[in-house]
């Protein structure tokens, strides 16, 4: 196993407290009580004060949460086990969101946290535009001082367009919102070498650095692919799309009460790292990934704010070139045409013709309703 991507536990050094923007997955073994299909109101209350207490020291959170199904099918009368048809399980999530929404509440509105329910779809975090309505609506309730409640819209998800499991879906989530650290709660302690069910003397694994090699997908007992599926194969397509986004990923057991805090007191989890970090992963992308759909021309003004660091705000935009909407890739360019970068613009190209050249505090009253600010956030802007 090479060393840079393995390390021993004495040089695993990450710790939950670094992370800025923290997302915790919880798994439905973990809330929801099989036998009486109702969630675990104790175990739930004991990771709420988890949770305050990552709040207490500064840290911003976001919960993506299964067991809506495993909660709604004994209250609308189904088969407590065993498969649902597909129009009985997005019946059963209607019904079991409804109250993990209410639990959730409960848990942290007793600390005066207001939870705020979001449910996404696989198109929603592949469609530019609706990913930048949807990233946009998660930073204003991070800001508005409410934790987001994230889960798959079941009830309108066909197999086409599904996740497939909430591993998947945080990691997506991670690489929408910038999150930084995604902690995924489960029955497990995290990677082992080989499957500790079936060898007493299997070797944990404790940190994974870089990328999830071949001999790492081995671990897991079977060849992974992007639609693997069922236990430790998803958590490490999950881990792999938390690390091409730059967001570190922690795999630790959530059975006990007060999973986080078990975790901080040197619980055994899996680390994994990746070698950037979300914002740089970020532009990466923006760079490579994307092809420009039109442009945006600036003036001498604007580029020198540019090269400050700054956003591109409407006034300093001169010209808009090509047909895009809100949310696609276009290039920057000066008043000469020379290439200075590109970026996901906030604006429809017929918005940023009527807005261009006008101060922020004016856009409402051209549009008719208000926009961001910037015509291109320094975040979604990548300079040659």
């Amino acid at each position: 196993m090479t060393a840079e991507r393995i390390l021993p536990q004495a040089d695993a050094a990450p710790q939950l407290s670094d992370g800025k923007r923290v997302i915790v997955k919880i798994g439905s073994a973990l809330l929801v009580d099989k036998e009486r299909g109702t969630v675990k109101r104790a175990w739930l209350e004991t990771l709420g004060a988890d949770l305050l207490k990552l709040r207490e020291r500064g840290q911003e959170v976001l919960i993506v949460s299964s067991g809506a199904i495993a909660v709604g099918r004994r209250h609308l009368g189904l088969p407590a086990r065993g498969k649902l048809k597909l129009e009985e399980s997005q019946a059963a999530a209607a019904a079991g969101m409804v109250r993990l929404a209410h639990a959730y509440q409960e848990v942290l509105g007793v600390h005066d946290v207001t939870v705020a329910q979001v449910l996404l779809t696989l198109d929603d975090t592949e469609n530019r535009r609706r990913y930048l309505n949807a990233r946009n609506t998660v930073d204003q309730i991070i800001r508005l001082g409410a934790v987001p409640l994230i889960n798959e819209n079941d009830t309108v998800a066909t197999d086409e367009i599904r996740f497939g499991d909430n591993d998947r879906l945080a990691a997506r989530v991670a690489a929408m919102v910038g999150a930084d650290t995604l902690v995924l709660l489960s029955s497990s302690d995290g990677l082992y070498e080989s499957d500790p069910s079936q060898d007493p003397d299997a070797q944990h694994v404790p940190l994974v650095h870089g990328a999830i090699t071949p001999e790492i997908e081995a671990m897991a007992g079977v060849k992974m692919t992007d639609d693997g599926s069922g236990g430790m194969v998803t958590k490490l397509v999950a881990a792999r799309m938390s690390m091409a986004a730059g967001c570190r990923m922690v795999i630790a057991n959530g059975l006990a009460d007060h999973p986080l805090a078990r975790m901080e007191d040197g619980g055994k989890v899996t680390w994994f790292l990746p070698d950037a970090n979300p914002l740089t992963a970020r532009k990466q992308w923006i760079s490579g990934s994307l092809s420009p759909d039109g442009a945006i021309v600036v003036d001498a003004g604007a580029e020198r704010a540019l090269a400050q660091g700054k956003s591109l705000l409407p006034a300093g935009v001169t010209g808009v070139e090509g047909d895009f909407e809100r949310g696609d890739s276009v290039v920057v360019k000066s008043a000469a045409g020379e290439l200075l970068g590109r970026g996901l613009v906030a604006y429809s190209a017929e918005d940023a013709r009527r807005i261009k050249g006008a101060k922020s505090k004016e856009i409402e009253d051209i549009l008719g309703y208000r926009g961001r600010d910037e015509m291109i956030h320094r975040d979604d802007l990548v300079l040659d």
